[in-house]
């Protein structure tokens, strides 16, 4: 059965099949007074449907002969499949935990009754089926090969292989300087971008830019033609950088305000091609924090700017930033994800590529304690904005990728935490479809110093299993590690874990 996934993770059947029930009667061409006793028909799921834990599913039947239907479920945790239903139809059920489940429908009519039922299994989360298997390893050193920058933030992977970039590279910005630069180790003064490619035992790094424009990059997006856009919070420039490492300012005619997050989208139809960028403007906690959205045509070049969300609370300074974040964009219901570090939740916007200028605007009730408050909208567009997950276990959330299954692994930035311990350093699941947000359990892949974990990119492998690479400026010397099949890598150095 052909399986597709709609808006907010919804899985629905493709497959849709109308019934006819076998009629009798006798000669004359009438049915006279006979009665016929009701027929169902499940179309979806099947005994074959499978879903992850954090999804949803579509209910669909017809019946015939029928004027009532009542639904029932084997279990409270099979979603909402109860009471009264029309004689044909479909439901929206979202499972509540993984197992496997019977969906039942009783139709009542002028010759009887008729019960129906169909199964469904519903496994794991993605993170909590990869992680008990899975080794965390390192891909390889982080620290510029040049001038020891180090502290890994921005990261991401090329799309295709353009100069010293291979497809499927990693591609990282370091947020801090070297040991040897004055002043040494300063968080908000790396200037580097660096490359690793995965499955060597372990990658060297390689540099691809150095540029005092790229000054505190924290968070890296890639073109199609391995183009990197930059968001850099110290400079407060937003550079293009060129696969070859030429370092260029085709947006510096626009305004940012320390720029925090980078999320690039494809031309899809009539839609252009664009970039969003989050600003998250330092000192005192207040409601400065944005998201522009920069269109361009087929050549990269410019075409519009539009700041389509503006009042989230940011603040703080290199090292304790709060702001919007980890931008994350999902092409199949064009939806661009924002981690909000400062009320410690994540925002979806459906629909983002026709949010007007201004056409949300938060209400974040900012104040010097955090985390602030939830922010809630106004603004022509803030139909399209909901918070899909919000408080324990986020600790301060810094950083997004998008799985496979539609739901995003968020990790946390832990801003103020002193002590390692098992709630430290996690990445944490998050359905835009479930009801709390928050799948299964968080994982913990760090035990050492709380706020390890930066950037997060995740892919898919030949053989279609989730990978998941994250920063880690705990490991010695600073790596991006790899959760997740691998082929063939082993660690490198010492390692925490």
């Amino acid at each position: 059965m052909t399986m597709r996934i709609s808006t907010w993770g919804q899985v629905s059947s493709a497959l849709m099949v109308s019934v006819l029930a076998a009629c009798g009667g006798g000669g004359g061409g009438g049915y006279g007074s006979t009665t016929f006793a009701p027929s169902i028909n499940f179309s979806a799921p099947t005994a074959t449907t499978t879903i992850n834990f954090g999804q949803s599913m579509t209910v669909t039947w017809t019946s015939a002969y029928a004027t009532s239907c009542t639904a029932s479920t084997s279990a409270a945790a099979a979603g909402a499949f109860t009471g009264t239903q029309p004689t044909s139809g479909s439901v929206t059920v979202v499972p509540t935990a993984a197992g496997s489940y019977t969906y039942t429908l009783n139709c009542t009519g002028t010759g009887g009754s008729k019960s129906t039922s169909t199964t469904a299994t519903v496994t794991p989360n993605l993170l909590a089926a990869l992680a008990p298997t899975a080794a965390i390893l390192s891909v390889g050193s982080t620290v510029d090969p040049l001038n020891n920058d180090a502290n890994p933030y921005g990261l991401t992977i090329a799309p295709a292989t353009v100069g010293p970039i291979a497809k499927g590279d990693l591609v990282v910005c370091n947020f801090s300087n070297g040991p040897t630069a004055t002043p040494p180790n300063a968080e908000g003064a790396g200037t580097t971008i660096i490359g690793l490619h995965p499955g060597t035992t372990p990658a060297a790094p390689y540099r691809i830019a150095q540029s005092a424009s790229l000054q505190g990059c924290n968070a890296l997006t890639m073109l199609a033609d391995d183009s990197i856009s930059a968001a850099a919070w110290t400079s407060n420039l937003n550079p293009l950088v060129s696969a070859t490492g030429t370092v260029g300012a085709p947006f510096a005619a626009d305004t940012f305000t320390q720029p925090w997050g980078e999320a690039f989208v494809a031309a899809a139809g009539t839609q252009p091609a664009a970039l969003y960028v989050s600003n998250a403007p330092g000192g005192a906690i207040a409601a400065g924090g944005t998201v522009d959205r920069i269109s361009l045509d087929t050549n990269n070049a410019q075409t519009s700017f539009t700041e389509i969300l503006t009042g989230l609370c940011s603040g703080g300074a290199p090292g304790s930033i709060f702001g919007p974040a980890g931008l994350t964009y999902d092409v199949s219901s064009d939806t661009l994800y924002v981690v909000d570090s400062s009320s410690a939740s994540v925002i979806a916007i459906a629909g983002v590529s026709s949010v007007p200028k201004d056409g949300i605007v938060a209400a974040g009730q900012c104040s010097a304690t955090t985390p602030t408050p939830v922010p809630t909208f106004t603004g022509p567009s803030a139909g399209s904005v909901r918070v899909i997950a919000h408080g324990a276990p986020f600790v301060t959330p810094i950083s997004a990728a998008l799985l496979k299954n539609g739901d995003l692994v968020v990790g946390n930035g832990d801003i103020g935490v002193a002590t390692a311990s098992a709630t430290t350093n996690l990445l944490i699941e998050v359905s835009p479809v479930l009801p709390n947000g928050f799948v299964g359990q968080p994982v913990q892949v760090d035990k050492g110093a709380p706020g390890a974990l930066f950037g997060l990119a995740a892919t898919v492998s030949a053989q279609g299993n989730q990978i998941i690479y994250f920063n880690d400026d705990s490991a010695s010397p600073n790596a991006v590690m790899q959760l997740g099949p691998i082929v063939s890598t082993t660690p490198s150095g010492p390692s925490p874990y």
